[in-house]
């Protein structure tokens, strides 16, 4: 710097007056300075004995390296008030000196203290302050560590290639297995942090050596955060501890287990490791799982896939039921479980899974099911119900016409309890027509004690479904009874009996199955008891 230039600054700088110029000049000389000029170092010297100054003064030379300040600025720091950080600082930029300064203060004060200081030292931006950082990454205080690593990390982007490669060193030697002492868990996981900002490729196998259940689990989250740098593994035995990692049950080591695992493909020969995620604690994991196996059409990740649907989150049995839906071997999962099990509620449970995408259910699949459902039907089993909702939701009209064949077969084998079975699984439908509906009485007819007392006759279902079937004038009831052979003597007399003493249109249709009887077998004793109940009637 001139002479003159030199002078104008000192001057400014002892100057008592005009505060905000001497600032100025303060300021300036700690850019344009040099610390061999004894007279500017004098005045910023004196300049810390002056409370609005000493800021400036004490980053003023820091930047110019004056080591005559060192003592002043140990002072500071081990008084530890407002000015301890930017003192810490100042110190880490005068090089190796200033950092063995730190250091012996950092054995002397208080661990809140420690912590202020090293929070400060890495932002000297020397090679020798940010080693001597990394040294407090050991200290006993994880508070001093925590700081420490913050610092570094922070500092990391200035670095030079060199000071980086530096830092990188010191770190991997740290950690190297047969370093002694080993450092602490929180040590570890701070030069691990580190590390993982540098972006160093020769600390890869470190961060994999810490993945290990039996490491603290701040260990473990530090190294899978480092290795998201890293590309995706190859090897079957790295991708195992990242899934284990995923399946843990903190989410500090879920999350970057997760995040890595993102970009790696599931393929046939690893689907069993990844398959182990869908055990696992956090839903979001879960997820995760099903979302990449989704892809996999096989048996096993389909039968992996089924206990998702029983999960109380409501997005992760939606999202494993449409995968699920999605593959042949899904579909085929779903539909076979809905066959074995034995709980008629998780048989409705399956059922409802399913009803959606019904309408793919192959021909044959439909064959299957509704075997099915009529073996639960014959036995009064209440798993029927849930596969006939399934068999009507794939094909409503074809499933209707399918019982009612079923209900006929089974009435002209004279197996009429069955019969009627079938048919009441089509008459709950409000829509049902009259046909059905005639035939569900006409069966319950032929089941019916025939006890002609009125007690009996008014608390009789199947009359009374008749007398509903009477009241439709669009619906030939007596035609329809005429046309049901299988009806006998003893049905018809117990039904005219009944209907032959009721009022108009009632008494009318009771007087023509009376009369269809005695025509079918007049000489019948149930057609001489017909014409004396027509005659009493007064219907003769």
């Amino acid at each position: 710097m001139a002479d003159g230039t030199l002078k104008k600054l000192v001057r400014l700088i002892e100057s008592a007056e005009d505060g905000e110029h001497r600032h100025a000049a303060i300021l300036v000389a700690g850019f344009v300075g040099s610390a061999k000029e004894p007279e500017l170092i004098k005045a910023l010297l004196a300049a810390l004995d002056a409370a609005s100054d000493r800021r400036h003064a004490i980053e003023a030379l820091g930047r110019l390296g004056a080591d005559e300040a060192l003592p002043r600025l140990v002072e500071l720091v081990r008084q530890s008030g407002p000015e301890l950080e930017i003192a810490a600082q100042a110190a880490g930029r005068m090089g190796a000196r200033g950092a063995k300064a730190m250091a012996r203060v950092m054995s002397e004060v208080a661990p809140s203290v420690r912590r202020r200081i090293v929070a400060a030292l890495a932002l000297g931006g020397t090679q020798s302050a940010v080693l001597a950082t990394v040294h407090a990454l050991t200290d006993a205080d994880p508070g001093v560590v925590d700081a420490a690593a913050r610092s570094l990390a922070a500092e990391v982007p200035t670095l030079s290639e060199a000071h980086r490669r530096a830092l990188a060193d010191e770190l991997i030697e740290a950690l190297d297995p047969k370093a002694e002492p080993r450092p602490a868990p929180a040590s570890e996981a701070a030069m691990i942090r580190i590390l993982g900002v540098l972006q160093e490729p020769r600390a890869e196998e470190i961060y994999w050596a810490r993945l290990d259940p039996s490491h603290p689990k701040a260990l473990r989250a530090a190294a899978l955060q480092a290795l998201g740098t890293f590309p995706v593994p190859a090897s079957e035995s790295k991708l195992a501890r990242l899934l284990d990692c995923a399946a843990d049950t903190d989410f500090q080591i879920v999350a970057p287990a997760l995040m890595i695992l993102r970009n790696v493909p599931v393929a046939r020969k690893n689907v069993k490791h990844w398959q182990r995620l869908l055990q696992a604690h956090d839903v979001a994991t879960r997820l995760f799982a099903v979302e990449k196996l989704r892809e996999v059409d096989s048996e096993e990740v389909a039968l992996a896939l089924l206990p998702q649907l029983r999960h109380p989150d409501r997005k992760l049995r939606e999202e494993a039921l449409a995968a699920l839906r999605g593959s042949t071997a899904g579909r085929q999962a779903l539909l076979t479980a809905l066959l074995d099990t034995t709980n008629p509620d998780e048989a409705w449970f399956l059922a409802r899974a399913q009803a959606e995408a019904a309408t793919e259910l192959p021909q044959a699949e439909r064959e299957r099911l509704f075997e099915r459902a009529c073996t639960y039907q014959d036995a009064d089993d209440r798993r029927a119900e849930p596969l006939l909702f399934l068999l009507r939701a794939a094909d409503a009209e074809g499933t209707k016409a399918r019982i009612e064949e079923r209900a006929q077969a089974l009435r002209k084998k004279r197996d009429y309890a069955h019969a009627l079975a079938y048919l009441r699984l089509l008459t709950r439908a409000p829509a049902c027509g009259s046909p059905l509906r005639f035939e569900q009485a006409a069966l319950g007819l032929k089941l019916s004690g025939h006890d002609t007392s009125a007690v009996a006759r008014n608390g009789d279902e199947c009359l009374a479904q008749f007398a509903r079937l009477v009241q439709d004038t669009d619906f030939d009831l007596l035609g329809a009874v005429g046309k049901a052979k299988w009806l006998d003597e003893e049905d018809l007399f117990y039904l005219g009996f009944h209907f032959a003493g009721e009022n108009r249109q009632a008494k009318e249709f009771g007087k023509g199955v009376l009369e269809l009887l005695i025509k079918r077998a007049p000489k019948s004793e149930h057609a001489k008891d017909a014409r004396r109940k027509l005659k009493s009637e007064g219907l003769a």
